[in-house]
């Protein structure tokens, strides 16, 4: 039992930690590439963007690669580089 218990302790502590989110610069808001901007360059690259959001720092989407697998990505809102990125398989 005490097994258990420790073992559901420490996947509480650890799983935040797993998906905590990317650690983008902080730029100036004028500096930052414009959100509609943004989107047409990702759909221009094959993404199919379900939510797109501003998360910290960073430029966050969830959505369809080019291959269609799920993927949930943060950008750089300057460069516009991909700081953290997830895709299922």
């Amino acid at each position: 039992m005490k097994k258990l218990i420790l073992t559901a302790v420490m996947a509480a502590v650890v799983a935040p930690a797993a998906f905590a989110a990317a650690n983008c610069p902080a730029h100036p808001k004028d500096q930052w590439i414009k959100q509609d901007v943004f989107k047409k360059q990702l759909t221009d690259q094959g993404y199919k963007i379900n939510k797109f959001k501003v998360s910290g720092e960073c430029y966050e989407i969830y959505g369809k690669n080019k291959d269609n697998k799920k993927v949930e990505i943060y950008f750089d809102t300057v460069s516009g580089k991909p700081v953290k990125s997830e895709v299922q398989n």
